[in-house]
């Protein structure tokens, strides 16, 4: 009797469990339907305009086209490299170690993370006024330090020190210990990064556009070359097939990275301590990264104020008018008005499908579905997918829906909240999944439906992840310029567009306004960043 009670009792489980996975599986299809009209129904219209022109492969043919694939992947590798290289002492210091400053090393390496493409692009070469090869690679990994210090150190805070001081005790170097103890066990986290960095650097946009001109070009550049100046719609359907392949091979090697990430989250939680011997080499390592760092920041900031006869604001009062000869089409201040009404609905309808969508990640995971990996790596891939193909994809597809979008104000918010969405699951999504399961077992014991268990546990518990991510989302959609510099209205431009549109003018003043606009983006940034860092849930989240 008691085994037959046991086997009704499980196979009970088993239902609810089976119709659990049905209702998230169900829920799971309103983000879905979002990446499906938004997202793979523009590039599949893209792609199959150029497979139907017929020169897809005699572009795969071209050794050209491997000549662009194999730079986009060397500056990718190496400004990988780079970030590795410079993320790991700022990890160390935020995650092991207790000294003063800690707050704003972690604020001063997210900084240029958010920061505008075309603004990391004007900044360098404000120091390399020719570009070339070298500040693309410097400026790539620039971007993508944060992305090292934050997921290595996330993990690093949690990797047990009693094995390392046991290494120590046997007679094992510093250096022995940590390549033999430490490295192993944070390996999980570095090729998590290296995945994330290498596709950040692969499909930069802003940053080639900026320093490399004419003589660098990635396949990103070149998906945008072809695609608006040649209108080479099958050349831009194979370097988009080819870059969509890369951005795959990348983000799966980051999937199966995060799930051994994960079973290290489980690890003992180490408090910081104050540093030791070799490890203040490692603290001053640290520091001399958020030095560098600061010098483009800090190099912009004097040239926003700088002309040719000294210092002056001439580019700050000029931001009230069009520009030199009329330049732009609006104000600079509208510009930058139209830039915040834009990027607020881009992180509302972002949190919208980006909440929901860590809410369906963390149910379909409790009851074992395989289709929350399925689903979490799609909603990545906007990430790794050239804007400019989606952005042009808009522009042939958005007639088919009701009231015609192309000639919509809602098209840049939308393709906004297509690279915002990801970073908001990304945040949201380690804090709902480490929610004690029992707090909700209980609530629902008492009787409490699923959205009351969501609204009185779930939310209060995830409410500073939350606004983290709107905030953080804010500022990513405000610097947006890959799609927008695509899909805006010569009469709506965002702010990013107008500092790229200034910078192709010639005239003194144009070049003062792009780099005083420059500025306020960036202080508007930072300020957000210090903003989401108070908020921030620590350890909570990969970004």
């Amino acid at each position: 009797m008691a085994r037959a009670g046991a086997g009704l009792t499980a196979r009970a489980g088993a239902g609810l469990t089976g119709r659990a996975r049905v209702g998230w599986s169900l829920a799971a299809l309103v983000p879905l339907a979002f990446l499906g009209v938004f997202f793979a129904w523009p590039v599949l219209a893209i792609v199959g305009l150029g497979l139907d022109e017929g020169g897809v492969l005699p572009a795969l043919a071209d050794p050209a086209t491997w000549d662009l694939v194999a730079f986009t992947l060397g500056q990718a590798a190496a400004a990988t490299a780079l970030a590795l290289l410079a993320g790991m002492p700022v990890a160390f210091l935020l995650a092991r170690c207790r000294v003063p400053g800690a707050a704003v090393v972690r604020a001063a390496v997210m900084v240029p993370f958010v920061l505008p493409t075309v603004v990391v692009g004007l900044a360098f070469r404000a120091l390399w006024p020719d570009g070339g090869v070298l500040p693309i690679v410097l400026a790539n990994a620039f971007f993508n330090v944060a992305v090292v210090a934050r997921t290595v150190g996330g993990l690093w805070a949690r990797v047990d020190r009693r094995a390392e001081d046991a290494a120590r005790a046997l007679g094992a170097s510093r250096l022995r210990a940590f390549t033999s103890v430490v490295l192993p066990a944070l390996a999980p986290a570095v090729g998590s990064a290296a995945s994330v960095v290498f596709l950040f650097c692969a499909t930069s946009f802003g940053v080639v556009l900026v320093l490399g001109g004419a003589r660098h070009r990635t396949l990103e550049t070149e998906i945008y070359l072809r695609t608006v100046e040649l209108f080479d719609l099958s050349g831009a359907a194979a370097l988009s097939l080819l870059q969509f392949a890369a951005v795959l091979a990348a983000l799966l090697l980051g999937a199966v990275a995060r799930r051994r990430r994960e079973s290290g989250l489980r690890l003992r939680v180490e408090p910081p301590r104050r540093p030791s011997g070799g490890e203040w080499a490692v603290v001053a390592a640290a520091w001399a990264v958020v030095l560098a760092l600061l010098t483009p920041v800090v190099g912009l900031l004097i040239r926003s104020v700088s002309a040719v006869d000294g210092w002056s604001l001439a580019g700050y009062r000029a931001l009230a008018g069009t520009g030199e000869r009329g330049t732009l089409a609006v104000s600079g201040l509208d510009a930058a008005v139209n830039s915040v009404r834009v990027a607020t609905d881009a992180t509302l309808l972002a949190l919208a499908v980006g909440v929901l969508s860590a809410v369906v990640l963390v149910g379909l995971r409790r009851t074992g579905s395989w289709f929350a990996e399925a689903l979490d790596t799609a909603l990545m891939l906007p990430l790794g997918v050239s804007a400019v193909t989606v952005g042009f994809g808009y522009l042939i597809t958005m007639d088919a829906l009701p009231g015609d979008l192309r000639t919509s104000p809602v098209l840049v918010p939308l393709a906004q909240a297509l690279v915002v969405t990801p970073l908001v699951v990304r945040i949201v999504l380690p804090v709902l999944r480490a929610v004690d399961t029992r707090l909700r077992q209980a609530a629902a014991a008492l009787g409490a439906s699923p959205w009351r268990v969501w609204r009185e546990v779930d939310f209060p518990l995830a409410a500073r992840s939350l606004l983290a991510a709107a905030g953080f989302g804010f500022v990513v959609a405000l610097g947006e310029f890959g799609a927008t510099s695509f899909l805006a209205r010569p009469d709506a431009p965002t702010l990013p567009v107008v500092i790229a549109r200034l910078m192709s003018r010639p005239g003194e003043l144009n070049s003062q306004m792009a780099y005083a606009a420059c500025a306020l983006l960036m202080v508007v940034t930072a300020v957000a960043v210090l903003l989401v860092e108070r908020l921030r849930v620590p350890s909570g989240g990969e970004f």
